[in-house]
């Protein structure tokens, strides 16, 4: 059974009714429902892409705290954003959150602009985001469709194709535009979000069938069909990366740090050196090439200190540390290492705070007793 893009009317004004009762009743008390700020909405929305609401609370209110509004943001360097994000992970929401925030600055004085449309010309900002934004902070009647939202119309609707299909995205969205209620875009768009976070809920989990505002008008469950749908694409096994780090620290407490390129994985944080093995090549001797490229002095050789393995979205990343200790004057001339690097710096355990670092590059540093 294939959704219609637009069922009748009578079903929608019921759908509508029943989700924004239910919302308006259960909604959880989170703190950007508490504004219509769209900067504060914003940031909401780009902090909670790929992250659990729980880890994104503390985040955002540390965020707002030292950068409360767009020309704040706009203002400030790129590292003290990154600082901020650190732990958060999906490293260029923060870039593209910190170009955005100077384009508002620069084209609109500050002032959001209001249409999905301007919106999504905002880097970073993509369909749903623009959605997001104009429903909640401005009360456009935008449509909006991520995870959770495509997982309570596939269930609704009893949609049996692929929602990572792209003809099954453009049928939800036709749904989503259909369905959002033009006086209350708002409690709407957050309803179904709020019903798919929390009782209309993915695999491993059970579908809480019992709790849904929307039971008697679900197709999937009608036909017994809700633990079976949405059906997605299967995920790929996760490729696997080592780098081989370096730990080099003076007797005086500065350590050697390295920022990455703007681009790519950890684009733009700071980092300790690392180098991936060449083929075949012993890690010591990938430890040795991160020494020669830094341009410190080849004794005493660096010694193994710590594996870590880190799990991301699509990758494993295994990290192996090794540790070497360094006249002060050693750090004087040093280079920056192979081509993934843009600025290399000695810096002190006070300082490190300033700095963005990844949460791989954090819990390394904590295993190496040097935070």
């Amino acid at each position: 059974m294939a959704a219609k893009p637009h069922p009748p009317a009578a079903r929608v004004r019921t759908l509508r009714q029943r989700l924004i009762a239910w919302y308006r009743r259960e909604q959880r008390d989170l703190p950007w429902r508490r504004t219509r700020d769209p900067y504060a909405i914003w940031l909401s929305e780009i902090m909670l892409q790929q992250t659990r609401v729980d880890v994104v609370i503390p985040y955002w209110q540390r965020f707002l705290a030292e950068l409360p509004t767009v020309h704040a943001l706009a203002a400030a360097p790129e590292d003290q954003v990154l600082a901020r994000w650190a732990g958060l992970g999906y490293y260029s929401r923060a870039r593209s959150l910190h170009r955005a925030a100077r384009e508002v600055v620069a084209r609109w004085g500050g002032v959001f602009p209001r249409t999905p449309a301007e919106l999504e010309e905002l880097p970073g900002i993509g369909r749903y985001t623009a959605g997001a934004i104009a429903s909640i902070a401005f009360g456009v009647p935008a449509p909006l469709l991520d995870g959770n939202v495509a997982r309570v119309l596939a269930r609704l609707f009893a949609i049996e194709a692929s929602v990572d299909a792209p003809a099954t995205r453009a049928e939800l969205w036709a749904l989503a535009e259909t369905l959002v209620d033009p006086a209350q875009p708002s409690a709407w768009n957050q309803g179904l979000m709020e019903l798919g976070a929390t009782v209309c809920v993915p695999p491993p989990g059970s579908p809480r069938c019992e709790l849904c505002p929307l039971a008697g008008q679900c197709a999937a469950r009608a036909a017994g069909r809700q633990h079976e749908l949405p059906v997605r694409a299967p995920r790929r096994a996760p490729s696997a990366l080592t780098w081989v780090t370096l730990a080099a620290t003076t007797r005086a407490g500065g350590l050697v740090l390295a920022r990455r390129k703007p681009r790519g994985l950890f684009g733009g944080l700071w980092e300790l050196p690392s180098l991936e093995p060449a083929d075949d090549e012993a890690p010591a001797a990938t430890a040795a090439r991160v020494v020669a490229a830094l341009g410190l002095p080849a004794r005493p050789a660096p010694r193994r200190a710590v594996e870590q393995e880190h799990v991301l979205t699509h990758l494993r990343l295994r990290l192996l540390a090794y540790q070497v200790t360094l006249p002060t004057r050693a750090t004087a001339e040093v280079t920056v290492p192979g081509d993934a690097y843009d600025r290399v710096a000695l810096v002190a355990p006070a300082e490190l705070p300033r700095h963005g670092l990844s949460s791989a590059t954090s819990r390394l540093l904590q295993a190496l007793s040097l935070t």
